[in-house]
């Protein structure tokens, strides 16, 4: 189709010229169709909106936080909380607790005036450590209860079960 022909001018320069440069332009009707790409709406007229893609999708100079797989972030608090040796438990929320629990197990409020019973720092932390090594050590049993159920979700039989095959004495050694 495109034969290139030269032809000479009076400035002895050489010039190609296409068959579309000699034939005069063809009507539009003539012309071949072709295919443009065009989004496919389902056969509903696409929807109008008021601000442009580009700002409705995410304002400029902010990006979106990483997301982590699933799982992952749950891996990286399990090796953080096995590395650490702090209380996990918050000290206050907890003390208040224990003094709560000890109140309503004290028969004789006379005995010990209204302001109840009176604690010692230490002893609020050594329950504290024993009662989260109890806790620590019953969810341990209960994660084998549901391994050997097949499962890998904590439920609230695997925590009955590892108290029951525990016996009377819950496990204290």
């Amino acid at each position: 189709m495109a034969q290139t022909v030269q032809r000479s001018t009076a400035s002895s320069s050489k010039r190609r010229l296409t068959d579309a440069d000699s034939d005069p332009p063809t009507p539009a009707s003539k012309r071949p169709k072709t295919a443009t790409a065009r989004k496919s709406t389902g056969g509903r007229p696409p929807r109008r909106s008021e601000q442009p893609a580009q700002a409705r999708d995410e304002p400029q100079g902010q990006r979106k936080p990483r997301r982590f797989r699933p799982g992952t972030v749950a891996l990286r608090e399990i090796r953080k909380y096995q590395k650490s040796t702090d209380l996990l438990l918050q000290k206050l929320p907890f003390a208040r607790l224990v003094r709560e629990i000890a109140l309503d197990m004290t028969t004789d409020m006379n005995e010990y005036g209204e302001g109840g019973l009176r604690w010692q720092s230490s002893a609020l932390l050594a329950l504290q450590e024993a009662t989260e090594a109890y806790l620590v050590h019953l969810f341990e049993d209960a994660n084998l209860c549901a391994i050997h159920a097949k499962r890998v979700t904590l439920m609230t039989r695997d925590i009955q079960l590892a108290r029951r095959i525990r016996g009377p004495w819950g496990g204290i050694s």
